[in-house]
């Protein structure tokens, strides 16, 4: 059959000419790579006979690999495709530009310039302008009249800017994207054998025929064929959507596929298809992220998707995080984020808030924008008003039809004001900011070696409360090594010489430690002069390999012996074993079991132990505690942690043991020896650990190590200090502490343990994710505390993904780790994360500083533009002018203030937290004094200034009418003020020296430098288009002195304290999920996201029904107070002062007069029981009341209430809107 298939072959070879290198073509291996188990093994033996016969096909081979010779590998490429998916076409620069003009204000702008254009170029018959009235006449001259056109086209030209600008940005952001995503392609390797040697090379270069290792935590990154495993499963549920996980074996499924996780064992597989050829490519390749779409339809899905794509990167930065993956994570085969995922995905997850500080400013924008319509609606309908009236009726013309043209030229003007009124008060910077200040913080973040994978990651990074870290390798240097060893009846504080050990004893150990760790650890010679031995692989058992060298033993030569195919079988290390062993297969059909572990667990199955002569003797109960308290405690408390080394034999006679049934082979063990093995803690990270103390951040350490090294470690950490009342427990205390009798766990039972912990050893992953989960849901602190992760193991996945923050670590992490991550630390170091908190705690404080600049200048410009334009028909500032001070808030404002680097002040203050409002008392301080100070420079300017500088006044001037200086005067110190003001908006916290630090941004000096020289520009060369006129020097200096004012008064604003200013509201604050009510949380089942800017806007339909609820709450209240309760005992929250919104976000206080023991509940549990739990409270739950709203939230506002526990249970949903009105009426 095989010879048959054989010819076969060679007649499809001979069509495919490139092919003939090899014995079987590209369509041949596609073929056998889309069957699965047992029809693909019959496939392969019809076909080609066995593996090994596919290999020598391939000019492979199974024990050397290829031969790496870079001729050959390019062949391969050529002929089996690379091993990439080609990425999708990025946006052009026109679809940027495109996208750009879709901005509402933009296309207001762009119609008011367009008609003020088309009526410039109308001319009115001459002779009957005068009897237009006076507002229409005076025009100058001719020439002066054909000027017209310019403020038109000026406006054009500016949006024109800020579209180019906004598609500039956006760019530049994408080719940053594609950068980071190149980069993180570049990073991943992956180990194949090239002519004997083990070697990692980028996953991109992996070719077909190359013979790849893999093991416990890799995501493969082509398909394969099984050629020798261990104890092999894969989690194929990236393909299948089958969440058990496959076991493979060479007999009966050794398929393997790209994308899938190997979640145990290691083996080696023949490479047969990659990029686009293997079962995930293909998939891509339907999706449509190939180069190949030709029918429009395919056109149009794509667009879509990329559409969805590029928004769920750039503008929302976080839809959840599993979809963001696909974006971000590497590109070639990262496979398992595949889009038809995405679709099945997003019907499951659940729905992502917005980050924390993305929904604050969507808030912030939709109140800001509001307010501005609203401006800009009276401005508009004051002058309208104003001039028919002083037209038709103080003047009393009657309504010509020549003049008609003459009066739409004055509507139009109205409007552009509007317009610019408008302009002004939008704060379109802001989605500016934040991106120039991520995107910025991202790119530096890399020399600090975070390399970010989710853009707001670094936001909420700032806001974190918490940290769990591991211990191996974060807080650890893992470069282990074996210093103490109990053995042969003897412990060792050092390690022994081979001769003081009984030869016997000595080749177990050699022989046990040799093939008992896995193959692809090894320890290689330095790199440079002088330095240690490299470490590869598993750390732990390097440190045994190195043991074996220090008693000049060598690990090498055994292993030359055994090869890894000849080990019988493998159990490999697991979370749940806890323990590794291999056994191998005697010369008389007998079989030797090696197996090593966690100390404590292994000694409980040893029956004997090896004395000082090598000679066994029985191990009891009684010798084990005598052990553990005499060996394994005192290592452990010096922080090493202890691994217990053992064998067993099967006789022949007994014959073949099951090996399926794991719990009869490892049990009646020998002991050879335990060995101390320490990891010492790198030297940065106890400094490290006491800056996040210090900035109000907790870290607490989830190892699987024993307590003892646990605790011993902690405290050389400092994550415990002496003289503290902390908690350290195991996994199996923490889940008898957290589980009720059913076993189920109780968030309160949670609560009650983790304020304290600070050590979690012995623990699972699952551990590891409870506690994550319980910390996060936790309702105990007033803030909702934000937690970050960090993980390297593929058991770590859940962990890392349900965190706010997980951190993967870039060197010793699995690609399932890396995957489940928001950042990677490239350095695996935990100083690393205090870099990234500091980074955090940047981007929120730049984002402050830009707006209280922002708003600064908003509420400026519109009070002068409203004021101005009511007043004198005439807004003071022009249309393009209000552009350019656009320009300078928006665009340069942005790049200046969200680009100043962290400085370690930062870490001195502690978290904002969740609801922090966005704009601080002393930023509202700071707004509205230096919009006092501006206002009042302005207003005197503009009524009084052409008697201060005796120049013509500029009020009332006519239609066409050339630039003024006294106009000038009011602009250019307008902008003077601004310059000045950016300077101050440097610091946000009241700070005096606003000039600390300011050389250390170069940015800014720039910015602020570049600014005064076009403005000098356009005031003096600006005419016409920017309705300027050339100043003196004098004015000038009087522009600039009155500009330089604004740093003397910020002075004076320091100093008045801010505790005083009590009447001072805050504002931007998140939208805490349970502020929304229910019914609204219903409409929102079917969104992916909660938008903040739609629940504003639809707000305003529920408020009035509020209103009614409200009027009953406040009733309620009063009747309190007749009976002697307080109500405001717990309403002083900062909170509740805060915001009118939380009274009408909780409608729903109900204090029941009829109850006088209602502050006396027990604090524990009114504090932060659930629903769930109120119902079992000992007192009897009062009589229900009519309010509508059941979801109780007198909790949030810090009155301990009782609350009917049979209905809080089921929160009932009111219908509508409608029935809850009916209801409370």
């Amino acid at each position: 059959m095989a010879t048959n298939s054989y010819t076969g072959v060679k007649n499809s070879v001979a069509e495919h000419a490139h092919d003939g290198e090899f014995g079987c073509s590209l369509k041949e291996l596609r073929s056998v790579m889309e069957l699965r188990g047992t029809e693909a093994l019959q496939k392969i033996l019809d076909s080609y006979g066995d593996v090994n016969e596919l290999c020598n096909r391939l000019k492979s081979s199974p024990i050397n690999g290829l031969g790496g010779h870079p001729p050959d590998i390019d062949k391969r490429k050529l002929v089996f495709g690379q091993n990439l998916i080609p990425p999708k076409k990025p946006k052009t620069f026109l679809q940027l530009v495109w996208e750009a003009l879709q901005d509402v204000t933009l296309i207001i702008l762009e119609v008011a310039a367009i008609v003020s254009l088309g009526l410039s170029f109308y001319q009115p018959p001459e002779s009957e302008g005068a009897h237009c009235g006076t507002g229409a006449g005076g025009v100058e001259d001719e020439g002066e009249s054909e000027a017209g056109w310019i403020e038109g086209a000026a406006i054009l030209l500016s949006v024109v800017c800020v579209v180019l600008v906004t598609a500039f940005n956006d760019w530049s952001k994408e080719k940053q994207f594609r950068g980071l995503q190149s980069r993180i392609e570049q990073e991943q390797k992956f180990t194949v054998v090239r002519n004997g040697q083990v070697v990692p090379v980028p996953v991109a270069e992996i070719v077909v025929g190359d013979v790849a290792q893999i093991k416990y935590g890799d995501l493969l990154p082509a398909d394969g064929i099984l050629i020798q495993g261990n104890d092999l499963k894969i989690d194929e549920s990236s393909l299948t959507g089958e969440s058990d996980h496959v076991r493979k074996t060479l007999e009966k499924d050794p398929m393997l596929l790209s994308g899938t996780h190997v979640m145990e064992g290691s083996g080696k597989m023949l490479v047969t298809a990659v990029g686009v050829n293997s079962q995930t490519g293909i998939i891509f390749t339907l999706l449509g992220a190939g180069e190949d779409d030709e029918d429009e339809e395919k056109e149009e899905k794509k667009k879509a998707k990329e559409q969805k794509k590029q928004d769920g990167s750039v503008d929302n930065k976080k839809k959840a995080k599993a979809q963001d993956g696909a974006a971000m994570e590497m590109q070639p085969l990262n496979t398992d984020e595949a889009g038809d995922l995405e679709e099945k995905r997003k019907a499951n997850l659940p729905k992502k808030e917005k980050s924390v500080l993305q929904g604050k400013l969507t808030k912030l924008a939709v109140q800001i924008g509001k307010a501005g319509l609203v401006m800009s609606a009276i401005t508009v309908i004051i002058l309208v008003v104003l001039f028919i009236v002083d037209t038709f009726w103080v003047q009393g013309l009657p309504w010509e039809q020549t003049c008609t043209p003459v009066y739409i030229q004055f509507f139009v003007k109205f409007f552009i004001i509007g317009v610019t009124v408008l302009v002004v008060a939008v704060p379109e910077g802001l989605p500016l900011a934040v991106t120039i200040s991520l995107a910025y913080s991202v790119k530096k973040m890399m020399k600090d070696n975070n390399l970010v994978r989710h853009l707001d990651a670094c936001e909420t990074m700032g806001n974190a409360t918490a940290i769990c870290s591991d211990k191996t390798g974060t807080l650890t240097m893992n470069r282990m090594t074996v210093v103490q060893v109990y053995i042969a009846d003897t412990h060792y504080r050092r390690v022994p010489e081979a001769e003081l050990i009984p030869s016997t004893t000595m080749d177990l150990l050699l022989l046990g430690i040799s093939v008992n760790c896995a193959y692809t650890t090894k320890i290689m010679p330095t790199e440079k002069e002088g330095g240690l031995p490299r470490q590869v692989g598993n750390k732990t058992e390097c440190a045994l390999l190195g043991f074996l060298r220090d008693m000049k033993k060598e690990y090498q030569a055994v292993r030359n012996e055994i090869p890894e195919e000849k080990l019988y079988k493998v159990y490999t290390f697991n979370s749940v074993r806890k323990s590794m062993s291999t056994v191998l297969k005697n010369a008389d059909g007998s079989f030797r079991m090696f197996s090593k572990g966690a100390s404590e667990i292994l000694l409980k199955k040893c029956y004997k132990i090896l004395t000082a002569s090598g000679e066994p003797k029985v191990f009891r109960p009684r010798d084990r505690d005598d052990m553990v308290k005499k060996v394994i405690e005192p290592m452990a408390s010096e922080g090493l942690r202890t691994i217990c080394l053992a064998y067993r034999d099967f006789p022949a006679k007994d014959g073949e043991p099951d090996w399926e049934n794991e719990s009869d082979i490892l049990t009646s063990l020998t002991c050879v020896c335990v060995v101390g093995i320490e990891d010492p803690v790198r030297p940065e990270v106890p400094d490290a650990i006491k800056k996040c103390q210090r900035a109000g951040i907790t870290v607490r350490m989830v190892t699987g190590d024993n307590i003892n090294t646990a605790r011993a470690i902690a405290t050389k950490c400092g994550i415990l200090l002496p003289g503290d009342d902390f908690l350290c427990l195991e996994g199996k205390e923490f889940n008898r502490r957290i589980r009720n009798e059913k076993g189920e766990i109780e968030q309160e039972r949670i609560d009650r343990i983790w304020p304290k912990l600070r050590v979690l050893a012995r623990s699972s992953p699952t551990d590891k994710h409870t506690l994550v989960k319980g910390i996060i849901d936790s309702t105990i602190t007033e803030q909702r505390q934000v937690v970050a992760v960090t993980g390297d193991g593929t058991n770590d996945g859940p962990a890392l993904k349900k965190a706010d923050v997980g951190f993967a670590m870039g060197i010793a992490g699995t690609d399932v780790a890396k995957e489940a991550s928001d950042i990677i630390l490239t350095d695996d170091n935990f100083s690393s994360i205090v870099k990234a908190v500091m980074w955090g705690r940047n981007v929120y404080d730049s984002i402050s500083k830009f707006l209280q600049f922002q708003l600064t200048v908003n509420v400026v410009a519109v009070i002068v533009a409203f004021t101005g334009a009511c007043i004198t028909q005439d807004s003071p500032l022009k249309a393009v002018q209000m552009l350019w001070v656009n320009l300078i808030m928006d665009t340069f404002a942005s790049l200046a203030l969200a680009t100043e680097p962290p400085t370690e002040s930062l870490l001195l203050r502690k978290p904002y937290g969740r609801n922090k409002p966005l704009i601080s008392r002393t930023m509202m301080k700071n707004i509205l004094g230096h919009g006092v100070y501006q206002l009042t420079i302005i207003f005197t300017l503009l009524f009084a200034g052409e008697k201060i500088f005796d120049i013509d006044s500029g009020r009332n001037a006519p239609l066409h009418a050339p630039p003024s200086e006294h106009y000038t005067i009011v602009f250019n110190t307008f902008v003077m003020m601004q310059l000045f003001n950016e300077i101050n908006a440097r610091k946000i916290h009241g700070e005096r020296n606003v000039f600390d630090g300011i050389f250390n941004n170069m940015i800014f000096c720039t910015i602020v430098f570049g600014t005064f020289v076009i403005q000098i520009v356009i005031v003096q060369f600006g005419g016409k288009p920017f309705s300027c006129v050339g100043l003196t020097v004098d004015q000038w200096l009087w522009c600039v002195f009155l500009g330089f004012g604004c740093l003397l008064w910020g002075q004076v604003i320091s100093t008045i304290p801010t505790s005083h200013l009590k009447f001072l509201k805050t504002a931007g604050h998140g939208t805490q999920k349970e502020e929304i009510p229910d019914e609204e949380l219903e409409d929102m089942e079917d969104l992916d996201e909660i938008d903040h800017a739609e629940r504003e806007l639809r707000r305003g339909q529920i408020l009035w029904f509020r209103g009614l609820n409200r009027i009953q709450t406040q009733i309620r209240v009063v009747n309190a107070f007749r009976n002697s309760l307080s109500p405001y005992e717990g309403l002083e929250k900062p909170e509740s002062r805060t915001s009118i919104h939380n009274f009408m976000t909780h409608p729903e206080f109900r204090i029941e007069d009829s109850e006088p023991h209602i502050p006396l509940i027990d604090d524990t549990d009114a504090e932060d029981e659930g629903p769930t739990k109120r119902n079992t409270t000992p007192t009897p739950p009062p009589p229900p009341s009519p309010s509508s709203n059941q979801n109780n939230n007198a909790v949030d506002s810090g009155i301990h209430l009782f609350i009917d526990g049979s209905k809080t249970a089921t929160p009932c949903i009111p219908l509508s809107p409608m029935h809850s009105l009916e209801t409370s009426l």
